[in-house]
């Protein structure tokens, strides 16, 4: 068994302009990772959600600009909010699953994630109407030690990941996976695709999205995703939170300096960002960009 089979892509013609591909995590500020020590799970259900009134000006800007994303949704949020769900699917977005909780999948056993992975998407496909074949770890929490989730998803009925981040980082991160889309048990089985990095001087910088977009300045995030475009003939992943739009949300007391620079960082620029990526590439949903058609009905 090949650990890594590349994807075989059609390379778009010269000239033509790439589809890249939009993602939104859905999930609250109270649900990052970050803010673990310092926010109990048990205080969820008691905190102000500002989720929804998020997500609203996300597909208001979707709408102006023509774009179709896919959105990994917590099944948490989507219990609570399932009206929100099903504006997503009504708008033409794809709807993929995010877990249900935002555990880690490497915080998880093999029985515990197997059936998160499970309930939250029956629960997501309950609420939205429509089949969930995508997937996308917490905290992009797949890497080497725990690569028994790649086949735990396959046997639940997935048909992508985006959980292999190949970036250095702290909290994540599988430097030496491959940088685009990737069949990690070989043709027929689960689809990886990661989130988008340039190579220079022999590392993998993040040009994705996250903390990076806000904390690099727009022209140099743009200018990395032409690259990947240009030179690697390849499709940029972008990814960004509903919570990264929202600069009036609540701010947990006594985070840590790091946590705390890493999430408020440029928050008040970010809507006018998106707005601004928006204009300047083509995008659509990673279903229609990454699997042919009949995998994507299946």
């Amino acid at each position: 068994m090949k650990l890594y089979e590349p994807a075989a892509r059609p390379l778009p013609a010269p000239g033509e302009r790439i589809r890249n591909a939009m993602t939104c995590d859905v999930e609250d500020y109270f649900q990052v990772s970050a803010f673990a020590p310092y926010i109990d799970r048990d205080s969820w259900p008691t905190r102000e959600c500002r989720v929804e009134a998020n997500m609203e000006r996300i597909l208001a800007i979707y709408e102006r600009h023509g774009v179709k994303a896919t959105f990994f949704t917590l099944g948490w949020i989507a219990e609570r909010y399932p009206q929100m769900v099903k504006r997503i699917v009504a708008a033409g977005h794809e709807l993929a699953s995010h877990g249900y909780g935002h555990l880690r999948a490497s915080d998880q056993t093999r029985a515990q994630f197997d059936n998160d992975i499970r309930s939250s998407k029956a629960l997501l496909e309950d609420i939205g109407g429509q089949a969930v074949i995508g997937y996308r770890a917490p905290s992009f929490s797949i890497g080497h030690a725990n690569l028994w989730a790649l086949e735990a998803l396959q046997e639940a009925g997935y048909r992508y990941s985006s959980s292999i981040y190949p970036i250095a980082h702290d909290h994540y991160g599988m430097p030496d996976a491959p940088r685009f889309a990737f069949y990690p048990h070989g043709p027929d089985g689960l689809l990886e695709v990661p989130v988008t990095t340039v190579n220079m001087l022999g590392r993998n910088l993040p040009a994705g999205g996250g903390g990076y977009f806000r904390l690099l300045p727009y022209a140099l995030s743009r200018w990395m995703m032409q690259k990947v475009n240009r030179e690697d003939r390849q499709p940029a992943l972008f990814y960004f939170h509903p919570w990264e739009l929202d600069p009036g949300q609540p701010r947990p007391a006594g985070l840590d300096a790091k946590s705390r620079f890493r999430h408020y960082v440029n928050i008040e620029r970010m809507e006018g960002r998106l707005e601004q990526l928006a204009r300047d590439f083509a995008w659509d949903r990673m279903d229609r960009i990454f699997l042919d058609q009949k995998q994507a009905r299946q």
